[in-house]
Formats: C-alpha cells, sequence, structure tokens
C-alpha cells in the first residue's frame, strides 16, 4: 500500500481496531497487522463508562453492539463479610446526566463488533498471522518489516501505532519505556451460566464485594445469557507469562469462610473453569514516542482494573489519535506528539485514580468499617458525581464520517 495517508496499527484487539475505525472516519487509510491467525473470543466482561460509549456510538456502532450490551441500573456495593449492601450507585440515566450510556458486555463481543466494523470499511486491511517485527522509521513516513509464517511483509506508512498491548513490541523497540511492575495481585476471571446463579445476581447490575485481602465484581454478559466473576486478590505470581489456568480449590482459598459471607462464596464455587492473570502497571507515564511512532492503550499507559478505565483509556486514546492526524496529517510526527500531549495528564490521572481506588477496596480492620460508614453516609448521588470528571470527557470534533464507506455489494 502507497505511504501518503497510510498508517499502520500493530495489534487489533480493542486499542487497535478502534484506532482503525478512528484513523479511518478522519480519511486515512489503515492496514492493521494482528500477529493470531483469527480473532478469537477471548478474555471476559469489560465495563464500558460514558467516556468510552460515545466514542464507540459515534463510530456507528450501537446497532451491532445492541444484542450484546447491557445497561446496569446501578453499582451494588456489597460488604463481602455480612452480604449486605453498603451503598447503590446510580448508572441507568447516564445517557440522559453524560449524553452517553453505561454499558456492559463480554470482551469478545466488543471485540467482533469492532472488527466487523473495520472489515467492512473500504480503507482499512486486517492482516491476521502477521507478527511486527521491526520498523525503521525515515523521512517519508516509517517502514515495517512483519511475518506472516515464513513470508516477510514490508508496509510503509507515514506513522506506526502500537496497540500491542503491555509486553508492546513497539514499545520494546522504541526503548522509550519502563518494563511494568508486578503489583503483587492477580485477577481471575470466570464466566458462568446466568440460570445458575441466583436470581439477585442476574439482574442489571454491577455487584462490587468488598472483603478481607480481596474484591469480587460480577455482572451479566451476552445478553443476560451468562455471568462474568472477577476476584482480584492479594497474590504472588511464578509462572511463565502473565496468564494460566486457575484451580478453583485455590480462588476459594482466598475467600474464607470466616471473614467472607457464604452469598459470596457460593458463586465463587460456581465456576468449574478460571484463568488468573497478573497484574501489572507501570509507575512512569508514557514517555512519548519518536517521529512518526506512537502507542496507545495498555501499549502506553497500563494501569490496575480498579477504577475499570483500561478499555476506556483505549478508546479514548484512539478517538484523539484519529482526530490529530486527521488535522495534521501534513506533519504525522507533530500530530503524534499532538495527541501524545493531548492525553498524557488525563491517562496518568486515570492511572493514579485506580491506585487510589486499590487502596480504598483493600482496608480491613476499623478501616474498613470506616470506609463503609462513610461510603453509606455520602450515598450513592454523591459518590457518582465522584467520576463526573472521568465520564464527562468527550473526543475533539472530527471530520465528518464519510470515510467508513463500504464496498459496493
Amino acid at each position: 500500500m502507497a505511504t501518503a495517508r497510510h498508517v499502520i496499527v500493530a495489534g487489533a484487539g480493542i486499542a487497535g481496531l478502534t484506532a482503525a475505525l478512528s484513523l479511518a472516519r478522519n480519511g486515512l487509510r489503515v492496514t492493521v497487522l494482528e500477529q493470531a491467525a483469527r480473532l478469537e473470543e477471548a478474555g471476559a466482561g469489560i465495563q464500558l463508562s460514558p467516556n468510552a460509549t460515545r466514542v464507540l456510538i459515534d463510530l456507528g456502532l450501537r446497532d451491532l453492539l445492541a444484542p450484546a450490551v447491557i445497561t446496569p441500573q446501578a453499582v451494588r456495593v456489597m460488604n463481602g463479610g455480612s452480604g449486605r449492601e453498603i451503598v447503590r450507585i446510580p448508572l441507568a440515566d447516564g445517557e440522559s446526566r453524560y449524553g452517553a450510556p453505561y454499558w456492559i458486555v463480554h470482551r469478545g463481543d466488543l471485540q467482533a463488533a469492532l472488527a466487523a466494523a473495520a472489515k467492512t470499511t473500504i480503507d482499512i486491511r486486517l492482516l491476521l498471522g502477521t507478527k511486527l517485527e521491526d520498523f525503521v522509521t525515515h523521512g517519508n513516513g516509517v517502514t515495517v518489516q512483519g511475518r506472516n509464517g515464513r513470508q516477510m511483509i514490508d508496509e510503509r506508512g507515514v506513522a506506526l501505532i502500537g496497540a500491542d498491548g503491555i509486553w508492546s513490541t513497539v514499545g520494546t523497540l522504541l526503548k522509550r519505556q519502563n518494563r511494568p511492575r508486578f503489583r503483587h495481585r492477580t485477577a481471575w476471571r470466570a464466566l458462568i451460566a446466568a440460570d445458575d446463579a441466583p436470581a439477585e445476581f442476574r439482574a442489571p447490575f454491577v455487584h462490587l464485594w468488598l472483603g478481607m485481602d480481596a474484591h469480587l465484581v460480577h455482572y451479566p454478559v451476552k445478553g443476560g445469557r451468562l455471568i462474568n466473576v472477577v476476584a482480584i486478590v492479594n497474590d504472588e505470581w511464578n509462572g511463565e507469562g502473565w496468564s494460566a489456568p486457575g484451580e478453583p480449590e485455590e480462588i476459594l482459598r482466598h475467600f474464607a469462610r470466616f471473614s467472607w459471607s457464604d452469598k459470596a462464596r457460593e458463586l465463587i464455587a460456581m465456576p468449574k473453569q478460571w484463568t488468573k492473570w497478573a497484574l501489572y502497571e507501570r509507575g512512569s507515564p508514557f514517555a512519548g514516542g519518536v517521529g512518526p511512532v506512537t502507542m496507545i492503550g495498555d501499549a502506553a499507559h497500563p494501569m490496575l482494573p480498579f477504577l475499570a478505565q483500561g478499555a476506556g483509556m483505549a478508546i479514548e486514546d484512539a478517538a484523539v489519535l484519529g482526530a490529530m492526524l486527521g488535522k495534521y496529517i501534513d506533519d504525522p510526527a507533530d500530530a503524534l506528539r499532538a495527541y501524545e500531549g493531548a492525553r498524557r495528564h488525563r491517562t496518568a490521572r486515570a492511572q493514579a485514580a485506580s491506585a487510589k481506588q486499590a487502596k480504598i477496596y483493600s482496608k480491613t480492620g476499623p478501616e474498613a468499617l470506616i470506609r463503609n460508614l462513610v461510603m453509606k453516609t455520602m450515598g450513592g448521588e454523591r459518590l457518582r458525581r465522584r467520576y463526573d470528571w472521568l465520564y464527562n470527557w468527550k473526543p475533539p470534533e472530527t471530520a465528518t464520517p464519510t470515510s467508513l464507506q463500504m464496498p459496493p455489494e
């Protein structure tokens, strides 16, 4: 593909596919390199707050996602020890309050919708089974070398976007980032059939349990057919990689009978299969790219999951990136520096807020009692107002979406 107005994206996850759609919407042509041979339904549920859903809706994905997403009524914050509700934070009126809804969805359904939109956009080319191995920058932009099996490929573009996750190849080649640090916690994820769960847990709520040495989150996905369960516990990691199968007996030991309610323990005992992930973050902010190269999402600013904003920040990144490159395409390097400047403070604030939330969630003993009393006294509406800075975010104005043309039948 010719270099002019051509951008190369490494990674076809949520960050990469959203970036491709945003770039195409702003008049650019995009090639997405993805090392997986096919896009499989991986991961579990994610929460998409209004700052993220407004971008997805703006990209025309509302109808594609409608069968899979659920708009939760509220976050029910639960006392892990007693099993009683502490406070209820409203979410159902997100569209009227923030201009966009709050959604819960399975990660695979979101990725499938993004991929479907990308495949029907004439300015996006998706190369599966293709791993980026190296790149070189030059006066005309960047040349990327990749491998598809035994075949080597070369792609030239005006810019390269690393959307290849926390262990980013682009980031490694740039040599601009410190390695992520393990934070001595693991996240255990599982799915259970909604029909097997107690009736109160099938309702459209995000349940957040706060208890000793762990916290638990669960909510319905797949249009309500499955319940997504995530347990985050204090833990060590001695295995290869950063994810592995988890044994049900092991996760249940983190939720001891003397400190966790029977309702929570019964839910944790239901899944027959778990996958556990080591939780990493990077202490220093994204240092920025070099020339016509930058990164987005977890490749740029991995964060702990306590604010439920990993996907949200990646989606925001994609919107800003598309707007900046579309506006300043005559100088891609400057456009990328403008993108980085626009994102640095906000992503750093989200990282800090997530780390602060982790400390709040992990309180025990008298401090936990005080935390619960403060939350109950404040009430759901006042607690929600603390997130207005997050949910009210809007992307910069972009071009009229004439570039999202579908090929003729």
